[in-house]
């Protein structure tokens, strides 16, 4: 095991702070949010030293703001609070379905949507409920917050856009208007806490006779990064989002697909899942915003 620091900061600007600090001293800093993925890692892969800048005592990363024409989720709020949310879940079940996935309800205590996609990993839960829901990254830098759509964070296995410097607040996502919704769905092994062999995020609007007027849809876990699929998207809207356009949904996400073949799947095998999940998380999304 290596050398261990932890600082605790109250605002932004402490935090902000902190990070050039241990930058400035060559130190490495890491974000800690829930810590839920990191005491995992610090028992195998990374036992690296460096310096832990915990952000549960930044009150705007934990500020959870449902307003009349966008919503923000701060990073640091753990999966359970939102959990508890009837309006959020009324407004976003898919994102919500997606944040109780990550671990058990003990995990869930501490888990955060902000740590499971700065871990971003490929498998991430949340990554394409997110993208599909239209989220944005809000990012605080020494410049003032910058801010980035969600579907260009992560860059890589295990990367993302954040410098050093930097850490993530929180998400702005456009609060659903009209009979818009959202679902996630994913496949793993077990009946529950695993990691998924492959996830679908989509989110669409109907307009007053049922037909589709906008469409979006993620895919994880079958590629380094999650992945957007515009071609999905063009299959639902101008449909009611039938049989058809559900076939055509499912084919353009299993032919954007791009897996690799390991124990917990093969290639052709997640292709052929993921379009199943995107047909199956696209009529949920339907059947939602038509009881809207």
């Amino acid at each position: 095991m290596g050398a261990y620091a932890y600082r605790a900061p109250s605002s932004v600007e402490e935090a902000l702070s902190t990070l050039a600090a241990e930058a400035a001293a060559g130190n490495r800093a890491q974000m800690l949010a829930g810590g839920t993925d990191v005491m995992v890692q610090m028992r195998s892969i990374d036992k690296g030293p460096r310096t832990f800048v915990d952000v549960k005592h930044v009150a705007e990363a934990n500020e959870l703001c449902i307003g009349t024409d966008e919503v923000f989720i701060g990073a640091a709020i753990a999966s359970a609070v939102l959990n508890e949310s009837q309006e959020l879940k009324s407004i976003l079940p898919g994102l919500i379905e997606a944040a109780d996935l990550i671990g058990s309800t003990q995990i869930q205590g501490r888990a955060t949507i902000g740590g499971n996609l700065c871990n971003s990993s490929p498998a991430g839960d949340t990554i394409p409920a997110l993208i599909a829901c239209g989220a944005v990254c809000v990012i605080a830098s020494s410049g003032g917050n910058r801010e980035v759509p969600t579907e260009d964070f992560v860059t890589g296995v295990g990367t993302n856009v954040l410098e050093p410097t930097e850490f993530l607040v929180g998400f702005k996502i456009p609060r659903p208007k009209g009979r818009t919704s959202d679902a996630y769905l994913r496949f793993i092994p077990r009946t529950e806490m695993d990691i998924a062999v492959c996830g679908a995020g989509v989110a669409l609007t109907l307009d007053d006779s049922g037909v589709c007027t906008a469409a979006k849809v993620s895919i994880g876990a079958v590629a380094i990064t999650a992945l957007v699929v515009p071609d999905a998207a063009a299959a639902l809207v101008g449909t009611t989002v039938d049989d058809a356009a559900l076939a055509a949904a499912a084919d353009a996400s299993s032919a954007l697909a791009k897996p690799i073949t390991d124990k917990r799947g093969t290639v052709e095998y997640r292709r052929k899942v993921v379009g199943v999940l995107t047909k199956r998380a696209a009529a949920i999304a339907r059947d939602r915003a038509l009881a809207l």
